[in-house]
């Protein structure tokens, strides 16, 4: 048990210094304007459009770190500090949502498989602790009860979640391999503004990483505790 929490200590650290990390690159890679004076909406348009992409809209959205590709009504949403200011951090934001419509344009297997699975997510993210501890309430213990059979639905909720996690860090680090090969080969951006925009969405893709094994951390904890006691 003290091991598990350990791990969970480092990995919140790691998480706190990705995250500070990641907040203190953008802010720095925000303060230099781009050589070619475009915002982050143009940049997003042109790149659909060389992509041969135009049934999806690039839309302003309030708030920060709100950025997203919505398959469902094919929008690149982008926060008002991406969608209007000209620099290396909203060029590659806008570039790596604009790389989820051209996985989403290609069929792209990773996006599809995610897709898939997120309606199942959203039920099992909220639900699947709450039905463990229902299944322990239940009388766990007492054989193959229903106590047992609920705390092992739950156990696979989780497992469902974990998996989605992981199922994220391909299509993440596909968007920004795309994203950054159109500003390279395009000349969308400067030498020096390629390395920053490159910095920024390596440090982006951690967070996801993180998130990951976190979510794999807390599994397994889950599967010692309902499987450890049998």
């Amino acid at each position: 048990m003290g091991s598990y929490y350990l791990l969970l200590g480092v990995i919140a650290l790691f998480s706190w210094m990705v995250s500070s990390t990641l907040k203190r690159k953008f802010a720095k890679y925000s303060k230099t304007r781009l050589r070619n004076g475009m915002s982050g909406a143009e940049i997003a348009e042109k790149m659909l459009s060389d992509h041969g992409i135009s049934d999806v809209k690039v839309v302003s959205v309030k708030g920060q770190l709100t950025d997203h590709y919505n398959p469902k009504n094919r929008t690149v949403n982008l926060s008002e500090a991406v969608y209007h200011h000209r620099n290396a951090a909203a060029a590659a934001v806008a570039a790596h949502e604009c790389g989820h419509a051209v996985q989403h344009a290609k069929a792209y297997s990773w996006l599809q498989m995610r897709s898939t699975m997120v309606p199942m997510v959203s039920i099992a993210s909220r639900f699947s602790t709450i039905v463990i501890f229902v299944g322990l309430l239940l009388g766990f213990g007492a054989g193959l009860g229903l106590g047992y059979w609920v705390v092992l639905l739950g156990f696979v909720m989780m497992g469902v979640a974990t998996l989605f996690s992981f199922v994220t860090l391909p299509v993440e680090y596909d968007a920004s391999n795309r994203a950054l090969a159109w500003l390279k080969n395009r000349h969308i951006v400067s030498r020096e503004e390629y390395k920053d925009a490159k910095d920024a969405l390596r440090w982006a893709a951690r967070t996801y990483l993180v998130a990951a094994l976190g979510a794999l951390a807390t599994l397994v904890y889950w599967a010692l505790q309902i499987f450890g006691r049998r």
